[in-house]
């Protein structure tokens, strides 16, 4: 017990824990969450798509009704809010309810943040669609447009008639990236599976 009071009092000095309140334990920072995906996270790509996500798609043939389908499912597999974007001009999210069912949503601050942010989604959009490059993109902290105690996942996509698209995640800090950055890459192999 003690050697693990002195770990978590280093942790804490070097700013990877903070105690939010006084009769809380400790979380993660913004830095410790950063270290953690530098050091620990990877995106495995096992070559195979889930077959939730590949059914989502069955019976769909409209590139949109596609991309909506495929939103729904990853919001229900992951429990996060998931986002889609095309080109910067045509944008859906799904799963806000699912979202402000975390417990992080009972803070009125983050609720607030966040609600500004999809009340002026479209003009967000355009500049979260010229910051996201092709490798996959975690936002935290004051990077993040959805909220500086949020983590947003995104990924870009090339659809087969050449358009340009972006897929992704908002959370909580705390989310399981490993699972959600899977599932993010493996739902842009099906967006562009027909392109391959």
């Amino acid at each position: 017990p003690a050697t693990v009071r002195n770990d978590m009092v280093f942790l804490e000095e070097a700013g990877l824990l903070r105690q939010p309140h006084t009769s809380a334990g400790r979380v993660p920072t913004e830095d410790g969450y950063r270290l953690f995906l530098e050091r620990f996270v990877r995106s495995k790509d096992t070559g195979r798509v889930s077959q939730p996500l590949r059914k989502s798609l069955e019976g769909y043939t409209q590139p949109q009704d596609q991309m909506r389908q495929l939103a729904k499912s990853l919001s229900e597999l992951t429990g996060q809010a998931a986002l889609m974007a095309v080109d910067s001009t045509w944008n859906y999210y799904t799963g806000l309810s699912q979202l402000m069912e975390n417990p992080e949503f009972a803070n009125v601050a983050i609720l607030k943040e966040f609600s500004k942010a999809v009340d002026r989604m479209d003009e967000v959009m355009v500049d979260v669609f010229a910051d996201t490059s092709k490798e996959m993109n975690v936002w935290l902290g004051d990077e993040n447009p959805f909220g500086h105690d949020l983590a947003t996942l995104l990924v870009r996509y090339r659809l087969p008639g050449g358009q340009i698209g972006i897929i992704g995640l908002i959370g909580p800090q705390r989310m399981d990236y490993e699972r959600n950055m899977q599932l993010l890459e493996q739902a842009k192999d099906l967006l562009n599976e027909d392109e391959e």
